[in-house]
């Protein structure tokens, strides 16, 4: 899969594209399954004026934007965060959170104990490693679903009322992270409502309503909710990354 992301952010005077490649189930496991370029150009005149690592990019925007769902929606005591996966979304993931929030316990999942394991060790901080999706899910007040699953990993009835779960992985039209159940029976939240319904198994196929985009909530047109059990689903926007790749250039360029 080849994909081409193209963006203007006229706020940020920033023009970008990312092309992204993603290779399902490669062999080489040393391999990210996704990998990305981001192109910034100067907005006046088409330019090329800077070739940036999209996967950082990428991996650092998507944690940023479920923080700020994480920050709107969860519970008011909020002690127990669970990571179900333990890809390259699972390490930002758990940088940003544990950065912004003040968690009492994290918990780790992964189909393959070993790659849980091993991020456990990598952590700057206790995680516990569980033996199954449900053992790290109940409980659990903040939940972070970053895998390559297709089928549903995430079950509502382990679920604690209230919780909020930043579903990030299955990206596609008829893969799922969540069951029904879930997604029926929570507040659902989206990036994009347009992207939500055409990309997105989990809220295709369980015919689940959105409730709000998060941009929604952020301006004040929509209430965030957070003593309900919420769902944001995430799938990216191109403008997250030239907004990003803007600041790093304008950062480096400070620094020069």
């Amino acid at each position: 899969y080849l994909g081409v992301m193209p963006a203007y952010s006229a706020s940020d005077d920033a023009l970008t594209t990312k092309l992204v490649t993603f290779y399902e189930h490669l062999k080489d496991s040393s391999v990210p399954s996704h990998q990305a370029t981001v192109l910034l150009f100067d907005p006046s005149n088409g330019t090329l004026k800077a070739v940036m690592d999209g996967s950082v990019i990428t991996a650092k925007r998507t944690a940023a934007v479920s923080a700020i769902a994480t920050k709107l929606l969860m519970p008011p005591v909020s002690e127990v965060l669970c990571i179900l996966g333990a890809g390259v979304q699972a390490y930002s993931h758990y940088d940003i959170f544990t950065e912004l929030f003040t968690f009492k316990e994290v918990r780790i999942w992964n189909r393959t104990r070993e790659r849980a394991v091993q991020f456990a060790g990598a952590a700057r901080g206790p995680v516990r490693v569980c033996s199954s999706a449900q053992e790290a899910v109940t409980g659990a007040d903040v939940i972070v679903t970053v895998t390559m699953a297709t089928a549903p990993i995430l079950f509502g009835d382990w679920v604690k009322p209230g919780a909020h779960i930043n579903a990030v992985g299955a990206s596609r039209p008829d893969w799922r992270e969540l069951d029904d159940e879930l997604m029926k029976n929570s507040v659902l939240f989206v990036d994009s409502r347009e992207a939500a319904l055409t990309e997105s198994g989990d809220v295709i196929l369980s015919g689940a309503e959105i409730f709000a985009e998060l941009g929604e909530v952020l301006k004040g047109t929509k209430p965030a909710l957070p003593e309900k059990t919420t769902v944001f689903k995430s799938l990216g926007m191109a403008v997250e990354d030239t907004v990003a790749a803007k600041f790093v250039y304008d950062a480096w360029s400070a620094g020069n």
